[in-house]
């Protein structure tokens, strides 16, 4: 039995050997059949042709997804490109936009991208901060990570709250510094896929701030900045706002001295205070809240608009939202196009040649009874003659290339690039080596020539140099088509006012007895000597290099020429075109009255003008209105903030009383004007007729068209208005305007160009005056043709009474002028209480503004001498404008505010300034000296000599410690500081008839 089962077995376990290889040798059979069945692309193709249709019903598809065939390969639409683009089946290109950029590039921005939170214990949230980098991209890409109130201390390891990918910097509250033992503490992680080049440079913790400053220099950075200094901030809720942002600010300014060209990105939690209030320079950021409905959480940069927050969820309990700041900053290059310029090539000798040509001319051959010809033909000579000893030249012009950026550079630049991608890391660091000691080398001898330019008296090359290595120049946005219909639009818009001129233009007769104006050789040959060979040329292209280098030459042709015009009172038509450059007013010019026209005429035309202008001074009356202050010898807009403010203290010196003070704008006031009325006008103050006769032809039949790089509109006559950018233009106006004067002796109006102010004084709430004087002067813009424009036109009413009843609105013409309680009249800021913290704050932010400058210049070793001149010429003069107006009723906050740029700036320039006190006191001293000897002044009446001879008495205001004091003091004693405000013209100046 035993035998029998065993035999079975046996013969089983053949049969299963033998399937076993049956199967092994049935699939490598298949195997290799399979592998012998090859399809071409043909034959695919064919058997989709074939089984297409019967496959794709089987899958029973929708119609709009399913495709046949034939359209796989549809032909290419006809029609336009613009109807090709809409009818292609398949979008071109990718989605563009600040988060598509982040999601394509997160670590190769011109600026990190930060994440901010106020943690409340790190260590606690550390598997909640690595959850959400895991699972949110945006906090996973992140470059910068701060964290506030990490209450951390020194049993705390750096491994414990290790991030990985990231370097931790990382500042613990000190309790010896701070006097706290718990609490506050600072951390700033590092991407390193971002930047593996971070080093913490200062590490600060008091009572009042804790902050922590790390330099970075990441793989990526635009040209024009050279490092990214990150600075973690947390204030404590109890802290000193004060000594907090002056701990702050002293921080932040050492490093601007050191690394002024670096990205300054200050964030944390600030709590109760303000960053801008110390370093008005600096950008917030974070709009939202981020506690209920507080913003504690604040991220400051140096570059305006550098950042778009976003507000993010809690971590963990903390009360703190959490913060992404995108980066929306563009670089340089990407935000200003290369500018392309076509210069005139001045070969050596060439004002030798152009010389002797014109020397050896004979002008007589142009000599024509037609004047119109006479002067045409001679213009044309002069720029054809210079155009064959002359060559034009095309440049391109990058906006972050420096001119130390030479070809040498250019070649260690390349020889750096070649060996960085041969992989060599020898060669690659000698390279770099070089190329850093060559460009050290570059500005080393730009610097040079530009101490050079200093030391020759060359104020103008070293104003160039010091522009290009600060970067100074402001530039201005072009218009955003230089299309002919867009220059088309733009001239028929200037020429609006032309339209709606009714008045026929006549010449006034001229009497046979009249001697007309004659001009000598002389005269126009000193006046063609001081041209300014840097203006731009007019319509007729005659650069001013070539008048000046040939003044002598040509005097006697063009004095001809003048004469000949001023005889005849006719006015060549060569000489009155006008070519229109449209300047911006703004950044974003959005319609056609954004763009400001300044007429660029014939340099030739604004000689003839200085020499006609010179005359009509000799021949005005002395009965000009005295509240025009513009254009007038001993005048300036510090006279006539004085005289404004000062009637309105003397007259708020008595009881129930209060003043209005209506700033009026109006509508391309010089391009307005009439012609023929503004003859009248002058007809009456005395002016020759045939002087008169010879400017209403001056003004009227001018050719203008707008001129944008090289296009240029069609031409339009004009016959209204005054272009702007002639030499007589703006005194024209001024005399067109002398007859605007109040009817009212309560009410004043001060003049300054078209900036105009009418004052009203109200006493016992009567404003009956003031309105009819508003009326009046309403009708007399409609006389004379000046449109109000009631949307820029604003009223401030300066009222101390503690019970007063509502002011009315004033209307022009039906429609009320917005009341505002500050306003910037003519570059000084007046508020309604008569407290200069507004102005001063302006100043001391656009101080700031140009420190950066100064800190660039240090930076490149510039001797000691230029930065101060730098500094007299770009911040003093900020600091100062209309000081003896406003300096001494300053507040003892704003007069430190003040006196702090002055203390920094001396520690950039490493030389002695002058204190802004000791600038008041002498400008103070030279005001009243020049009011003095000037009996025509309106403000001479104010200085009384003394009875015992030795000093002068000023009147002004008897009012508290916000306006003047009346003081009497003699010659021979120190000038006070705290006795004037608004006009403190120094008591001690001796009376000029003592001396």
């Amino acid at each position: 039995m035993a035998a029998r089962e065993q035999r079975e077995a046996q013969c089983l376990s053949r049969i299963c050997y033998l399937a076993v290889f049956y199967l092994l040798l049935t699939g490598l059979f298949v195997q290799n059949c399979c592998a012998l069945l090859t399809y071409s692309r043909q034959e695919l193709l064919d058997i989709w042709t074939h089984n297409s249709n019967s496959f794709i019903a089987d899958l029973r598809l929708i119609p709009e997804i399913s495709r046949t065939p034939e359209a796989a390969h549809s032909p290419r639409p006809g029609g336009s490109a613009r109807r090709r683009r809409r009818d292609r089946k398949q979008r071109r290109g990718r989605r563009g936009g600040l988060r598509a950029k982040l999601k394509l590039t997160p670590h190769r921005l011109p600026l990190p991208s930060i994440f901010l939170a106020n943690v409340r214990s790190l260590a606690n949230k550390m598997d909640e901060i690595r959850l959400s980098i895991t699972n949110n991209r945006r906090i996973m890409d992140s470059n910068v990570m701060f964290f506030t109130e990490t209450w951390l201390n020194n049993s705390c390891p750096d491994n414990a709250i290790e991030l990985a990918g990231r370097h931790t910097h990382r500042a613990d509250r000190l309790a010896d510094d701070s006097g706290k033992t718990r609490g506050g503490g600072l951390c700033i992680y590092i991407n390193n896929a971002w930047c593996m080049n971070s080093t913490t440079t200062e590490s600060h913790c008091s009572p009042n701030a804790e902050f922590l400053m790390v330099k970075c220099r990441p793989y990526y950075l635009p040209r024009e900045l050279t490092s990214i200094i990150l600075t973690a901030v947390y204030i404590p809720p109890d802290a000193n706002a004060r000594l907090a942002m002056k701990e702050l600010s002293a921080a932040i300014n050492k490093h601007q001295n050191k690394h002024p060209e670096a990205a300054f990105i200050v964030a944390g939690d600030f709590n109760h205070t303000n960053l801008k209030t110390v370093l008005p320079r600096f950008h917030q950021h974070v709009s939202c809240h981020t506690r209920g409905d507080k913003t504690l959480d604040h991220v400051y940069s140096n570059l305006a608009g550098a950042y778009k927050a976003t507000p993010l969820p809690h971590i963990g309990q903390s009360d703190h939202l959490s913060l992404f700041l995108t980066p929306r900053y563009s670089p340089l290059i990407q935000r200003v196009k290369p500018a392309v310029r076509t210069i005139k090539v001045w070969p050596e000798g060439t004002d030798a040649v152009l010389q002797d040509r014109f020397k050896n001319t004979d002008w007589n051959m142009f000599t024509h009874t037609d004047l119109d010809q006479y002067a045409s033909s001679v213009l044309d000579y002069i720029s054809k003659t210079t155009d064959s000893v002359t060559t034009q030249k095309r440049i391109t012009m990058y906006p972050n290339q420096k001119p130390w950026m030479n070809r040498d550079v250019r070649l260690l630049l390349k020889a750096r690039n070649t060996a960085f991608r041969s992989g060599d890391a020898h060669a690659y660091s000698t390279a770099r080596a070089n190329l850093k000691k060559g460009i050290k080398k570059a500005k080393h001898h730009y610097k040079k020539k530009v101490e050079e330019h200093f030391s020759n008296s060359n104020p103008r090359r070293m104003w160039q140099g010091l522009q290009t290595i600060t970067d100074y120049r402001t530039t201005k946005p072009s218009p955003a088509s230089s299309d002919v219909s867009f220059l088309n639009e733009l001239n028929n818009f200037y020429a609006r006012i032309e339209r709606g001129n009714p008045t026929t233009t006549t010449k006034a007769d001229v009497t046979p007895d009249h001697q007309p104006l004659t001009l000598s050789p002389t005269d126009v040959g000193a006046v063609l000597s001081r041209i300014n060979i840097h203006k731009a040329a007019g319509p007729d292209g005659i650069p001013g290099r070539v008048l000046r280098a040939c003044s002598g030459e040509l005097a006697g042709v063009l004095t001809d020429i003048f004469n000949l015009s001023l005889a005849h009172a006719v006015v060549p038509a060569c000489f009155k075109s006008t070519s229109i450059v449209p300047i911006p007013k703004n950044s974003n010019p959005s319609c056609l009255n954004d763009y400001r026209p300044v007429a660029l005429t014939p340099i030739i035309t604004k000689c003839l003008e200085q020499l006609v202008l010179a005359h009509f001074k000799s021949c005005l009356p002395p009965t000009l209105d005295p509240h025009q202050f513009a254009y007038r010898q001993n005048r300036s807009t510090e006279d006539a903030v004085s005289i404004a403010l000062h009637s309105v203290l003397s007259h708020l010196d008595n009881n129930n009383t209060y003043a209005r003070m209506l700033f009026i704008d109006f509508s391309s006031a010089f391009n307005t004007i009439h012609p023929s009325q503004l003859i009248r006008k002058l007809t009456d103050l005395g002016i020759s007729s045939l002087i008169c006769k010879w400017l209403l032809d001056f003004l009227t039949n001018r050719p203008q068209h707008v001129r944008l790089d090289n296009h240029c509109s069609s031409t339009i006559t004009m016959n209204t208005g005054v272009p702007q950018g002639c030499v007589m233009s703006p005194f024209l106006y001024s005399l067109f305007t002398h007859d605007c004067r109040p009817a009212d002796g309560s009410n004043t109006i001060i003049k300054f160009a078209d900036d105009t102010t009418v004052i009203g004084l109200i006493s016992d709430n009567d404003e009956a005056a003031y309105r009819e004087e508003m009326d009046r002067l309403a009708e007399w813009c409609d006389t004379n043709n000046l449109l109000l424009n009631t949307e820029k036109t604003k009223e401030l009413i300066v009222d101390y009474r503690r019970n007063a009843d509502p002011h009315p609105p004033i209307h022009i013409k039906g429609t009320a002028v917005e009341r505002v309680s500050s306003f910037k009249f003519l570059g000084v800021h007046i508020s309604e209480d008569l407290t200069w913290t507004t102005n001063c704050s302006k100043l001391v932010k656009k101080a700031h503004q140009r420190l950066f400058f100064l800190r660039t210049l240090r930076k490149n070793h510039l001797s000691s001498d230029i930065l101060v001149n730098f500094y007299r010429c770009t911040i003093e003069s900020i600091l100062t404008n209309c000081i003896t107006v406003w300096y001494g009723n300053c507040s003892a906050s704003d007069r430190k505010a003040l006196q702090r740029v002055v203390k920094t700036a001396q520690r950039i320039a490493g030389a002695p300034l002058p204190a802004i006190k000791d600038i008041y006191r002498k400008r103070c001293l030279k005001k009243a000296g020049k009011i003095i000897r000037d009996p025509s002044h309106p403000s001479h009446g104010l200085f009384i000599l003394l009875p015992s001879g030795s000093g002068l008495n000023i009147h002004t205001p008897t009012m508290d410690n916000r306006t003047l004091k009346h003081t009497i003091i003699t010659w021979t004693e120190p000038p006070l500081t705290t006795t004037s405000t608004l006009y403190s013209l120094c008591r001690n100046y001796p009376h000029p008839h003592l001396s």
